[in-house]
């Protein structure tokens, strides 16, 4: 058996693992040489070290404490979860508050164009300047508005300018223009639309009525009348062509 095996089997033969034919040769080299007798009782000295070494108990007060931050750790990561899961729920009901707030707000403007229609036909209060020229009616609100309302006469599409005249929307002046489809009025109120952009024609039907938003030309346009749907939808097209 060469030096380098004896290396390979220190521990083997410490520990009483080697065969017996192994444990002979093992201890016929060792007889011969110095150098591993030296590495065998360094190795045997350590095992014996290692082995009459003290067992560590952990104290009750260190095992106690390490528990309880344990504990601490697991009720925060709780907390942690819980707080999150109610982030969530409050970011979701924000939402759905949002929603709700801003379509109760839609609801009270196209109610109050609505109003606005029925007040004009019952006060017989339809417009402050009749004509059906175009020309005459546009210059008539300047001065009376920040802005200048596009006014386009449409009696070639079945559906002429009868006038318009001032109203109020959400608390600020607006310009009504008045049409007319067979004995239907059609109001539309016309504004600023204030950087609000609306790429869609929006409807709604209040009280039998049906109702058109939309916006362009940097304005924005509610058209309400008593004329069926379709009517109504063929006067917008023309409107905005």
């Amino acid at each position: 058996m060469t030096c380098m095996e004896i290396r390979h089997q220190l521990d083997a033969y410490i520990d009483r693992e080697l065969d017996a034919g192994s444990t002979n040769a093992f201890s016929d080299h060792l007889r011969d040489c110095p150098e591993c007798r030296r590495r065998l009782a360094e190795r045997d000295a350590l095992s014996q070290l290692i082995r009459s070494a003290p067992v560590y108990r952990t104290p009750e007060r260190l095992r106690v404490q390490v528990l309880a931050r344990a504990s601490r750790t697991r009720q925060i990561r709780r907390v942690t979860t819980l707080a999150a899961a109610a982030v969530l729920v409050l970011s979701f009901s924000a939402g759905i508050a949002l929603f709700r707030s801003e379509a109760i707000r839609r609801e009270a403007v196209v109610t109050e164009v609505v109003d606005s229609h029925v007040r004009s036909l019952m006060a017989d209060h339809l417009y402050d300047i009749e004509s059906t020229d175009q020309h005459t009616v546009k210059p008539w609100f300047l001065g009376k508005l920040d802005f200048s309302p596009p006014v386009i006469d449409l009696a070639g599409r079945g559906f002429p300018l009868l006038g318009g005249r001032l109203d109020y929307l959400q608390g600020r002046p607006v310009a009504a223009l008045v049409y007319q489809r067979n004995k239907h009025t059609i109001n539309v109120l016309v504004s600023p639309d204030d950087g609000q952009r609306l790429d869609t024609i929006e409807a709604y039907v209040i009280r039998g009525f049906h109702v058109r938003r939309w916006h362009g030309a940097g304005m924005a346009f509610w058209a309400v009348s008593d004329l069926n749907d379709d009517e109504l939808s063929q006067f917008v097209r023309a409107l905005q062509e």
